[in-house]
């Protein structure tokens, strides 16, 4: 007898529909064809286990399982479950009626109990997409695939309970979604800009880098409060829209890291990998491609401490994905996308010891060295960095002091008033919600310039030898700092201060 069942595998982080065939005739072979990997070869094993376990018999028959589309590679042990079901109804032991309702994933332990799997809400909005009645998941991935509305989710811990539902038999209830409770409720955060004190212009140039989107670089000795600085960042950012905590949770969903149970990512992710980290492990990709530290902070803050240590090739990988904002990652069998709209924060010592230009403390360097340390990161590179600001030691007098300057709360509504700016802005300009974005035909458009503002940025670019990237890079800064202002116009003083962000450009460290 001839069974389908319908499962899926993830391809990026988009899910397909695996149609999995099981016949069971005269014989007593088992055979697993459709690109299976080793995982889901294993099967067979887990299923014979599971299958007497829990008070059923294995058919001692020929079983032909196929998973097609046949040229896609299935990973991994997420299939035991719409296998298993598939195995009991082609063997008439449990009714098939139901089974093209349901797409179901689940790995099984050998007493039938369901584990987790990665995907499910990208397999939920796949089951949606193609008409299916409803998904089937482990009870942990249950509020994750719940977030997709017009499909019924049911999570179980075990397989027993699967059997019930599709037999007719069970009291299961639809899971029901409490996505936007939860953006709604995620108010607070764990750090406030206010804990740091004194830096005022440097909480000014994040306030900026905030409301356009644009990526920033802090430059200044250790303990002058760089990194406390970048932590704080996602909470002067505005919350998440559902279409963005949907993004971001299939992402982390698919690689793995999202905490079980958890319906959705409510909150901008921050990430702060270590200099160490490959190629891979920053921009994805592995045998089976996974996504990288760019694509899990998409939507939030990727902040790389100690910017000159990253080896050159992995920062160098990252140039193209922050022009497209997007990774595109190629193998021998598949080619995938990831997204990449990430704020970069990065932060650096001046030299190798930290103390080039300090107030204080004197430099142990010689300006080769300091120079050699400086030509790690390249000028493609830096002129994709909107603002470059340097930060100084913190006076004493700003440390002893009780007042601590704005908090997130009150630096964040500024930042969403200009963030809704942009928003109308653009709203017939295609796939662009911050200034930082904008390409140099949204620039013509959208940051026009008078006589004497074109005058002072012509000479700014004489003076700093920007290059033409700098130049984008200036005006669109000045459009954030004049929608900080409510301006509607690019005026003088909003390009003189987007103009003192370069001033850490290539031919100007150590001068």
């Amino acid at each position: 007898m001839l069974v389908k069942t319908y499962g899926s595998a993830i391809q990026g982080i988009d899910a397909i529909i695996i149609t999995i065939e099981v016949n069971i005739s005269k014989g007593s072979k088992f055979f697993l064809v459709g690109l299976p990997d080793n995982a889901v070869k294993e099967s067979h094993h887990r299923l014979v286990a599971v299958i007497n376990n829990i008070g059923y018999k294995y058919p001692g028959r020929r079983i032909v399982i196929n998973m097609a589309p046949a040229n896609i590679k299935k990973e991994g042990s997420s299939y035991d479950l719409p296998i298993a079901i598939a195995i009991l109804a082609a063997s008439k032991q449990i009714k098939d009626i139901l089974l093209t309702n349901y797409i179901m994933m689940g790995e099984l332990s050998l007493d039938g109990s369901i584990r987790a799997v990665n995907g499910a809400l990208s397999m939920a909005l796949k089951a949606k997409e193609d008409g299916f009645k409803g998904i089937i998941v482990p009870l942990e991935n249950a509020n994750e695939a719940s977030v997709v509305d017009g499909i019924d989710v049911y999570g179980f811990k075990h397989i027993t309970e699967v059997i019930d539902l599709l037999n007719g038999k069970s009291n299961a209830k639809v899971t029901i979604s409490q996505a936007e409770n939860l953006l709604e409720k995620n108010t607070s955060y764990p750090f406030n800009i206010e804990d740091v004190k004194g830096q005022k212009n440097i909480k000014r140039a994040l306030e900026i880098a905030a409301a356009g989107g644009h990526n920033i670089i802090m430059i200044g000795p250790p303990g002058s409060g760089k990194t406390m600085l970048a932590k704080r960042i996602p909470s002067i950012l505005p919350p998440l829209t559902l279409d963005e905590a949907l993004e971001t949770t299939k992402i982390h969903s698919v690689a793995g890291i999202l905490p079980r149970g958890n319906a959705i990512v409510s909150a901008r992710p921050y990430r702060s990998p270590h200099h160490t980290i490959s190629d891979a492990g920053l921009v994805g990709g592995g045998t089976y491609p996974k996504p990288g530290e760019i694509s899990l902070a998409q939507n939030g803050v990727l902040f790389l401490d100690e910017l000159p240590e990253f080896k050159r090739t992995v920062l160098e990988v990252m140039r193209q994905p922050m022009e497209d904002r997007l990774v595109t990652i190629s193998r021998a069998r598949v080619t995938v996308d990831y997204p990449a709209s990430f704020m970069l924060v990065a932060a650096m010592n001046p030299c190798p010891c930290g103390y080039y230009n300090h107030p204080e403390k004197d430099c142990v360097c010689s300006p080769g060295n300091v120079q050699n340390y400086l030509n790690r990161i390249s000028g493609p590179l830096m002129d994709r960095i909107d603002l470059h600001v340097e930060v100084t030691p913190v006076a004493f007098d700003d440390l002893s002091t009780k007042s601590s300057g704005e908090s997130s709360n009150k630096i964040r509504p500024r930042v969403i008033i200009a963030r809704n700016i942009q928003k109308e802005r653009f709203e017939k300009a295609g796939n662009i919600y911050c200034n930082s974005q904008m390409s140099s035909k949204d620039i013509a458009n959208y940051c026009m310039l008078n006589s004497n503002g074109k005058t002072l940025l012509k000479l700014a670019m004489e003076k700093l030898n920007l290059s033409a990237r700098a130049y984008d890079r200036i005006i669109k800064v000045s459009r954030t700092i004049a929608d900080l202002g409510a301006s509607k116009d690019i005026k003088n003083d909003h390009l003189a201060e987007a103009i003192q962000y370069r001033s850490l450009d290539r031919d100007n460290w150590g001068s």
